[in-house]
């Protein structure tokens, strides 16, 4: 390579590192943030209906690949390892790199893994691809949140923060019904190629419509011990939780994981206190309206993964009602999220973040207390299932934006990392504490069925376990300090 081809490389590869501008007409826009906005819910639509269309498709790829209901697993489990090991590693990256510059590059590793995921020739290919698909999903998740803190105006973030809430829980809605339709019209392969023109539309709005960066952290050495001992950390950690229920949680395997990952959780902790430039800025947790909303946060999507999980076997088994109408009563759910969502988010910017997400755990509570004292009939049953949406959508926007507005501007994407690692904890703890109550309580979520009675037993007992979950998350909520989003903005910044 002679030296003027090496300088033209470099200039090119320099030119990828760099984020786009915004077209002049979109910057000198009135409402240009809420464009970026925008774009954002593109990505967190996407992101939560890729998510419930595999969940769909796990029995036919089974069939598919004559594998076993584990190793069929993992072709969920490798993206959400993956996710939750790197989302706040990313966030780290892009506080140094552009949080616009990894978005954008998010949307196309992820939409390139869907195509190489509809191509795998088999299982293990399949795994593989999923894997780097989490990585894309990593990018965007770790950004969403932060491109929203820091484009939006301090008094309208609970809103902004709503709406984006209100797209993940269309995606998450809409996603059995497509991945029914995909699956019956050309089989499982279309169900990662729908993924494609989600993915390039979102690349361009967001090329088109999310300014640059601001106030990045300089671009010092990252912190790869660190992630070195993260990594591990929390595949041991998520592992334990995935199969402590079918391997047994007295297991030596399940109890060496949990031992191993709280191990590397002290040791993280302890190079993390000792390194000059950490992947995860501990101060971060000093702050009590962060570290509050974390707790809180985890425990509420706890409750809202088991709630999606136990409903569907208890219409299945304790009530005999088919596949397609558990999943159009279970839409109840995330359709009522959505649509208090950015409601909740408006309220909150203007009240604060923790009556909002006090009432809304509250509710939740009710709600499950009520639905496994009284199991009642369909219309009953679908009026307290959505007043469980209507509580998770009083709380989840104002406490997500809470917990950003508590982060410095220079850490969002660190933030917006922690934020996203939490939910992936608590989906895989949603599912394991679910399945494991669910099945000691006389239900039976791994064979085909249970006796009617046994399974409406197990539900009223798994969804008090629940409340009693969604309980203690709203008594975490009711200790952070009081205060609107706008007074925790500027505290965070000053």
């Amino acid at each position: 390579m002679t030296a003027e081809e090496l300088r033209t490389w470099t200039w090119t590869w320099d030119r990828l590192l760099i984020e786009p501008r915004r077209p002049q007409v979109i910057r000198e826009r009135p409402n240009a943030p809420w464009f970026a906005v925008a774009a954002v819910c593109v990505g967190a639509f996407m992101g939560q209906l890729d998510a419930s269309i595999v969940t769909v498709a796990l029995p036919t790829l089974q069939k598919t690949f004559d594998a076993s209901v584990g190793a069929v697993t993992w072709v969920g489990l490798s993206y959400l390892l993956v996710l939750v090991a790197t989302v706040t590693a990313v966030g780290r990256f892009a506080d140094m790199w552009g949080r616009k510059l990894l978005y954008v590059y998010g949307f196309l590793i992820f939409t390139a893994a869907s195509v190489l995921c509809g191509l795998a020739p088999g299982l293990g290919w399949l795994c593989g691809f999923r894997a780097l698909q989490a990585v894309g999903a990593a990018m965007l998740q770790a950004n969403s949140l932060a491109i929203i803190l820091l484009v939006v105006p301090a008094a309208s973030l609970g809103r902004a923060i709503g709406f984006q809430g209100a797209a993940q829980a269309l995606g998450l809605a809409l996603g059995p019904t497509i991945g029914g339709l995909l699956l019956a019209a050309g089989g499982w392969r279309l169900i990662f190629y729908v993924n494609v023109p989600f993915g390039l539309f979102g690349a361009v709005a967001a090329v088109l419509l999310v300014p640059r960066s601001r106030d990045l952290l300089a671009r010092v050495r990252f912190d790869w011990a660190g992630l070195a001992i993260f990594f591990p950390a929390i595949v041991a950690l998520l592992c334990a939780i995935s199969f402590g229920a079918t391997s047994g949680w007295g297991s030596p395997l399940i109890v060496s994981s949990f031992v191993v990952a709280a191990v590397l959780f002290v040791v993280f902790v302890w190079h993390e206190r000792r390194d000059a430039e950490p992947m995860l800025d501990l101060g971060l947790f000093r702050n009590s309206r962060f570290s509050t909303g974390i707790a809180s946060g985890m425990g509420s999507y706890l409750v809202m993964f088991g709630v999606l999980l136990v409903v569907p076997f208890y219409l299945e088994h304790g009530v005999g009602a088919g596949t397609a109408r558990s999943g159009l009563e279970l839409m109840v759910f995330p359709v009522a999220f959505g649509i208090v969502a950015p409601f909740a988010g408006r309220v909150a910017d203007r009240v604060g973040a923790r009556p909002l997400c006090v009432a809304g755990m509250a509710l939740v509570t009710l709600a499950l207390v009520l639905l496994g004292a009284l199991r009642p009939s369909t219309g009953g049953f679908l009026a307290l299932l959505a007043c469980v949406g209507v509580g998770m959508g009083l709380f989840t926007s104002p406490n997500n934006a809470s917990i950003m507005g508590a982060a410095p501007e220079q850490h969002a994407g660190m933030a917006s990392g922690v934020l996203n690692m939490t939910r992936g904890l608590g989906t895989a703890l949603g599912l394991a504490v679910t399945g494991t109550v669910f099945t000691v309580a006389g239900g039976d979520i791994v064979r085909t069925a249970g006796a009617a009675a046994d399974a409406a037993h197990a539900f009223s007992v798994t969804v008090y376990v629940l409340a009693g979950i969604a309980a203690a998350a709203g008594l975490v909520a009711a200790a952070r300090s009081a205060g609107t989003l706008r007074n925790v903005r500027l505290s965070a910044v000053e």
